[in-house]
């Protein structure tokens, strides 16, 4: 295993941001930049052994400083969407940033894909790694509490990019960290992922509103479009879905032991993804946003279902839907969530 450690550009406040690579015995790799805890590159295998990096983004950190749509970006304070930018805890009200509507989605305006985190590079029990630590104080975004957050990045032999992410706070609050990696599994930039394979480990999903909100009702998703219990190619049913597949599928009712998720394949080149995780929920995103607009890494275009997401989460609203899962985090306790993303040749 090796680490490498680089300049990435300076923030527009001349902050110096870095770029760290972790390489396996088997020449994969995964680079980590800590503006935004944003996975850039990921080098994996195909059944004959060519390396393609499988993540959506860009090459240079003023891409990511001009804005884009959360490429491979660590999510928070709260993943996903909170309606009406607003929630109660313990009887008061706190209003946070709108920046999607009148909701916030991915933690508002500046939320922690585009904060500068500290990072340090370890080797442990052959795997290398990068721990990110970031805090996010008191009302940053409207949020309650002083949160100390840690995001422990690590990658092996075996192509198992870990993901282990830690919180603590001094007041109560919510919590929902994910990862926000677009994935394409013949390669970023090299047309769109409908002709992938996925199955997901859920036999219910959360339905929506028009501005994507959970209505609160949790639906079967055996005989619908939403069903994924057996391996089903994207492409094949997303003309049902209005706007393409953008769902939370309930995994659980609460936290749970490290368990199977889902899984993706590409045609052809063979090339496989599994996630695992501890968290109850999974947002499947089909990249259905995303219009031929954006020039990436190598100057390919990422066309529309140009990438897919799979965000480990708690369920998006949940601060406003009592039925849900809780995403409370109280002063004494931990916050604690470990998602990995394996790839098979």
């Amino acid at each position: 295993m090796d680490i490498r450690k680089e300049s990435f550009g300076k923030t527009k406040d001349g902050k110096d941001v870095f770029l760290y690579t972790l390489t396996n015995g088997g020449n994969s790799s995964v680079k980590i930049t800590n503006y935004g805890g944003i996975v850039t590159s990921l080098l994996v295998p195909d059944k004959r052994g060519e390396l393609e990096d499988v993540v959506l983004g860009f090459d240079t950190l003023d891409k990511y400083l001009a804005g884009h749509p959360y490429f491979g970006a660590l999510i928070g304070r709260y993943g996903n969407r909170i309606a009406g930018s607003k929630f109660s805890l313990n009887g008061k009200e706190y209003r946070l940033a709108a920046n999607e509507g009148r909701n916030t989605l991915h933690g508002g305006i500046v939320g922690f894909d585009k904060v500068l985190w500290n990072a340090s590079e370890f080797q442990d029990g052959g795997a290398d790694g990068v721990r990110l630590t970031y805090l996010s104080r008191d009302g940053e975004e409207g949020y309650p509490g002083n949160l100390e957050c840690t995001v422990v990045y690590s990658f092996n032999d075996k192509n198992e990019l870990s993901i282990d992410y830690s919180a603590t706070t001094d007041r109560p609050t919510v919590v929902n960290l994910t990862q926000h990696g677009y994935f394409n599994l013949k390669g970023a930039g090299n047309g769109d992922i409908l002709d992938h394979r996925i199955m997901i480990q859920a036999r219910e999903f959360l339905p929506v509103d028009s501005e994507s909100i959970p209505t609160g009702e949790r639906k079967a998703v055996a005989g619908t479009v939403m069903d994924f219990t057996q391996p089903r190619i994207i492409g094949e049913r997303i003309g049902a879905v209005t706007g393409g597949y953008d769902h939370n599928y309930v995994l659980a009712d609460g936290p749970r032991a490290l368990s199977p998720a889902a899984s993706m394949a590409a045609p052809k080149n063979g090339r496989c993804m599994e996630v695992f995780t501890t968290e109850p929920g999974i947002q499947f995103y089909c990249g259905s946003h995303m219009h031929g607009n954006i020039r990436g890494k190598v100057g390919k275009t990422y066309s529309t279902y140009g990438g897919f997401c799979l965000e480990a989460q708690h369920f998006p609203d949940s601060p406003n839907q009592p039925s849900f899962p809780s995403t409370v985090l109280n002063p004494g306790e931990r916050y604690h969530q470990l998602t990995v993303y394996k790839f098979l040749p």
